[in-house]
């Protein structure tokens, strides 16, 4: 039996802006419905460890979640962070952030983290994937090409792999390409088929 047809009995809710973890939930043929835009407040406490920040936000995202969940719904939350070293990488203020966070992912590697989050009335359940990507030397005019031309503000680390810069930028990975765009769709499946 195909694990759609064991979720078929699941009312999935993504709660997410971002159209790329639309996107992969839409190519594994799931059927979702998106919430409605929430306020969370993503702030994390300072001693937790970088590599611990993408979990602790999905969990925030979930238990932010403004109302109370029916039987058979399940919420989905995620969150990814770039960490170079132990430096989290967030979203950029603008094009000069932009272009400081690919000057300094630029020859070396890094790890994307996300966090997801899955919630049902009665239990929760939150785990992580990594991936550790190593960027070629970029020249100054290739940055400035994919931070003029894509605007990648929106994006951890300011980069989108599958993007332009990721065609031409990434020499490798180890791990789930996927969780590099957002959302390890193959651990989260696997995840979802145990918690239902």
């Amino acid at each position: 039996m195909l694990f759609l047809d064991r979720l078929s009995g699941c009312r999935l809710i993504l709660a997410s802006h971002s159209p790329r973890r639309r996107e992969l939930l839409t190519g594994c043929g799931l059927q979702f419905t998106l919430a409605d835009n929430y306020e969370v407040d993503e702030r994390y406490p300072d001693d937790l460890p970088a590599d611990e920040v993408a979990a602790y936000l999905s969990r925030l995202k979930s238990e932010s979640f403004p109302r109370e969940l029916s039987d058979g719904e399940v919420l989905i939350t995620a969150d990814t962070v770039v960490l170079l070293q132990d430096r989290i990488l967030g979203k950029p203020s603008g094009r000069e952030g932009a272009i400081g966070m690919l000057r300094d992912l630029s020859g070396r590697n890094h790890r994307v983290i996300t966090g997801v989050t899955l919630r049902r009335r009665d239990r929760i359940e939150t785990f992580d994937s990594r991936t550790e990507v190593w960027f070629k030397s970029l020249t100054e005019e290739e940055i400035l090409y994919y931070v003029d031309t894509f605007q990648p503000y929106d994006k951890a680390g300011a980069y989108g792999i599958q993007e332009w810069i990721g065609y031409i930028g990434i020499e490798r990975i180890e791990g789930s390409f996927y969780n590099v765009m957002g959302l390890p769709v193959q651990k989260l499946i696997a995840r979802l088929e145990k918690f239902i």
